[in-house]
């Protein structure tokens, strides 16, 4: 699937909340920190990235990454 095919699938599979959790993810950041950053609890951040590991399909940040920036959803 290319990029221009996941942008919309992306954005009616996440919540916006879900992305921008995703987006900070590819920083070298703990979940503590994208918790002040966003100004929820770590436990929040915490169930915000399971919830977008279910979703799409990985177990882990890197794979989470990839699939964001395969996704084109900004990831840097």
């Amino acid at each position: 699937m290319s990029t221009i095919e996941m942008a919309p699938v992306t954005n009616r599979l996440l919540t916006r909340r879900e992305r921008v959790v995703l987006s900070n993810l590819s920083e070298d950041v703990t979940l503590e920190q994208i918790a002040t950053k966003l100004f929820v609890t770590r436990n929040t951040v915490k169930s915000q990235v399971r919830s977008v590991y279910r979703k799409i399909g990985v177990s882990n940040r890197a794979e989470a990454v990839a699939w964001a920036r395969q996704a084109g959803v900004g990831v840097g």
